[in-house]
């Protein structure tokens, strides 16, 4: 029997956009002599659908789609993921499309309720395996988390007598690294259950989740046999043969740390950005680190044609800030434009200080610049209908670094999950990568700052970015406590200092836009914190 794993791009809701894709790889698969074709997890409506899944014309709409697939493509055995209506809930499933019409359906057993999974508020789960013999292959019918769990699969498909290939249909989010961590459940699962997995998974962006593709065929060793574009569409073809044989088509897999993020950082905002309707984006390019990698990626993403880099200098920008904004711009091809603002922050301060209280000394009058350049960059958004991004990376997001309705104020955030020391990472990756000065090297040097008043040093506010990442990747990804962060070897003040401010910013991280998901948890759908919280760590 011939395979063929389709993996491809869907956008949650388009139906019609969703089908088409299929139909596509439906005629590249009869050319290649496909016998099964598959595709991912609920592939129908895009995944995650969330709350539409409420709607009854949502779920009508499902069925009717995969309906309209069954009859236009016929010629082969076709397995997709879509979404069932059901009592009291609907199913997370999968049909097996044959002559034209539904002959099975499979609901998902398995349902995950963490991290960025809601699925227990959505569905409810299937209680029986499905099996299909295809030129008499015995395929066992499985869902994305249904293989995480080995021994709850095996106990599952008890009294499944014959079973010749597991075929999982899957839409698992990418976090850098987590490739490993599928290679080594797939493994366990064809292992466990004496039988080969052809794995396949959904890519693309959809909100802050990026999907990688690198759909798979495990054999019943455990070895991998074939595999799929990364962060791509693509159609996987290979041989099963009766006795789990598999015809080894590619082993070829790309775990490059900051090549994935990288990859990850693209598609999100190219998918985000498209996807959303917008064709074009502004950045606002200070002259330093963050803002020239997010240009890096957007015009990556989207052509450089399509990214504008605005800069707005006051006088507490140096020279060679300004110089460098520009040099960014011209490496990227793209167009700039040089906004003063001091003379507005002169009439709004002259404005203000008519307020009692008032003063161009304090944290307030270095927040009026960010506010300022916020509204202008909104204001050229709303004129000409193109879309922000904000460059404030992990750490700063995470103590609250930043000006609420200043420099978070846009459409998407592309490295809000990108720790610091890792937006230098991939400042040296992509230099390399392209084999030339993307990032300037001055950019990559300067010491951090924000450049908000004379002299002024991220380090006067926060630890050295190093130590600062370190901690927080304990706090926020590992759950350590501040006791826990202590007996690790950490200063006791350090720790306290930052575990305060990442406890207190809770209320200005809610109201920034989405971003790329790349580590294993993101603020937003992984992390879900109340604004209001007095619940404070000491010491003790």
């Amino acid at each position: 029997m011939k395979i063929g794993l389709a993996q491809i791009n869907t956008t949650v809701g388009d139906f019609a956009a969703n089908c088409d894709k299929i139909r596509q790889m439906y005629a590249r698969a009869k050319q290649a002599d496909v016998d099964l074709l598959v595709f991912p997890e609920l592939c129908i409506c895009g995944y995650p659908p969330e709350d539409l899944l409420l709607k009854k014309s949502f779920l009508a709409a499902n069925k009717k789609a995969v309906e309209q697939i069954a009859a236009d493509c016929p010629d082969i055995a076709i397995i997709l993921g879509f979404a069932e209506d059901g009592q009291p809930l609907p199913y997370n499933s999968l049909a097996v499309l044959e002559n034209g019409k539904i002959t099975k359906i499979y609901s998902k057993g398995l349902l995950p309720n963490y991290g960025v999974f809601d699925e227990k508020r959505y569905f409810q789960p299937g209680i029986s395996p499905v099996v299909v013999k295809i030129k008499g292959i015995s395929i066992v019918c499985t869902i994305c988390e249904d293989i995480w769990d080995a021994d709850w699969l095996k106990n599952f498909l008890t009294g499944v007598a014959e079973r010749d290939l597991i075929v999982n249909i899957s839409a698992s989010p990418f976090h850098a690294g987590k490739i490993k961590e599928k290679l080594l459940v797939i493994h366990d699962t064809a292992k466990a259950l004496g039988c080969p997995v052809a794995y396949c998974n959904l890519v693309g962006g959809q909100d802050e989740l990026v999907f990688d593709g690198r759909s798979m065929i495990i054999e019943c060793s455990g070895k991998l046999a074939a595999c799929a574009k990364s962060f791509d569409e693509d159609l996987l073809v290979a041989d099963v043969h009766k006795g789990q044989k598999i015809t080894s088509v590619s082993t070829e897999l790309s775990v490059d740390y900051a090549e994935e993020v990288y990859n990850a950082l693209t598609l999100g905002t190219r998918d985000y950005v498209r996807k959303n309707g917008f064709k074009k984006v502004l950045i606002g390019l200070s002259g330093g680190i963050d803002s020239a990698l997010t240009a890096a990626i957007a015009a990556q993403a989207l052509g450089s044609e399509n990214v504008i880099g605005i800069t707005m200098p006051t006088r507490f920008n140096c020279a060679e800030t300004i110089t460098d904004a520009e040099k960014c711009a011209k490496n990227l091809d793209m167009e700039f434009h040089n906004i003063p603002i001091e003379q507005i922050l002169r009439n709004f301060n002259d404005e203000l200080t008519k307020t009692k209280g008032w003063n161009a000394q304090g944290l307030a009058y270095e927040n009026l610049q960010a506010r300022i350049r916020g509204t202008i960059m909104m204001s050229l958004s709303n004129q000409f209908g193109y879309m922000v991004l904000t460059t404030g990376n992990k750490s700063e997001t995470a103590v609250g670094y930043s000006t609420l309705y200043g420099d978070t104020a846009g459409g998407f955030a592309v490295i809000k999950d990108v720790p610091k020391t890792l937006v230098y990472q991939l400042c040296d990756y992509i230099n390399k990568r392209f084999g030339k000065e993307i990032i300037p090297q001055s950019v990559i040097e300067r010491v951090p700052t924000a450049e908000l008043r004379p002299g002024q040093k991220d380090s006067d506010s926060l630890p050295p970015y190093d130590l600062l990442d370190a901690i927080l990747k304990e706090y926020i990804e590992e759950e350590k406590s501040l006791h826990e962060l202590i007996a690790q070897g950490f200063n006791a003040e350090t720790a306290t200092k930052v575990i305060k401010m990442v406890d207190r910013n809770e209320y200005k991280r809610r109201q920034c836009p989405p971003g790329v998901k790349i580590t294993p948890k993101a603020f937003g759908r992984d992390r879900r914190m109340p604004i209001t919280n007095l619940y404070r760590q000491n010491k003790s």
